[in-house]
């Protein structure tokens, strides 16, 4: 048994696309993602008109009128180049936002799990503290302090969204650095930070991109809900969140001013979680 156990190898990379083909709901949700991001990478070259221009005299358009496909917003905007530049606003946000909350959690419950003792338990109880509050209101309370605008609101996603890499890479590591192949790394001389990069921190990789592929759909509502109150991205910069706030207004004259934006956030929330 223990040699068999021995003869056990990580699937290649190959084996892992073949898996993850057969599973549809994964394929769909990487198509849905694939194509909001090249949406969002070729607006420049995808969007008919310039997003911000102004043409009064078409305003609220619906759908399907001539040179606006989509219609266009209460100021004459073309919603298709809005949506698309949107998409790359929020996309942006939403995935460096996540970067960020990454990184740092990763590290945080890497040497906390790791080193235990003061640093563990002042760690773990600022995170119990910061998940305490709900997390919009949490990323409220930090816009308040910094202040509105779109650097502040990725801050803000990024540090209400700590704590939970933390407890993720601070469990994984509580579970794995006593395991045999640890204790050998450090009987042939293997030192702390060798062991942790190493042979701890490969071994979280798969964890933490499934938590941070499912994380960033929480980020685009996130970033969509602080432009929708005006405290992430500002007008005029197109935006998913304060294409719903500008258009919500007009909901019972023209709908798809704010139809269109949500169901973007819909289904890229959607491919996200599917592919995660």
């Amino acid at each position: 048994m223990e040699q068999k156990e021995e003869k056990r190898t990580r699937p290649s990379g190959g084996k892992i696309f073949k898996r993850f083909l057969k599973n549809r709901l994964s394929v769909l949700g990487a198509l849905i993602v694939l194509t909001a991001f090249s949406g969002a990478l070729l607006a420049p070259w995808l969007s008919p008109h310039d997003p911000n221009i102004l043409n009064t005299q078409r305003r609220l358009s619906p759908l399907g009128a001539s040179d606006y496909f989509l219609g266009t917003d209460e100021f004459g905007r073309d919603l298709v180049s809005r949506l698309l530049w949107g998409g790359r606003i929020t996309l942006f946000v939403s995935i460096t936002a996540t970067l960020m909350a990454l990184v740092a959690g990763t590290l945080l419950g890497l040497l906390s799990g790791f080193f235990m003792g003061w640093f563990d338990i002042l760690v773990m109880r600022l995170i119990d503290i910061l998940m305490a509050f709900p997390y919009f209101l949490l990323a409220i309370t930090v816009i308040a302090v910094l202040g509105p605008g779109l650097l502040n609101g990725m801050i803000a996603i990024a540090i209400v969204n700590i704590p939970f890499f933390t407890r993720i890479v601070r469990g994984i590591v509580l579970s794995i650095k006593e395991m045999n192949y640890i204790e050998a790394a450090r009987a042939i001389g293997a030192n702390k930070f060798r062991v942790m990069g190493y042979h701890i921190l490969v071994n979280c990789f798969s964890s933490i991109v499934v938590a941070g592929t499912l994380n960033i759909g929480w980020m685009i509502t996130a970033a969509a809900g602080l432009s929708f109150l005006g405290l992430g991205v500002q007008p005029p910069t197109a935006d998913w969140g304060t294409m719903i706030a500008s258009g919500r207004q007009y909901i019972s004259v023209a709908p798809h001013v704010a139809t269109l934006p949500g169901l973007a956030i819909f289904f890229t929330v959607l491919g996200f979680n599917l592919l995660g």
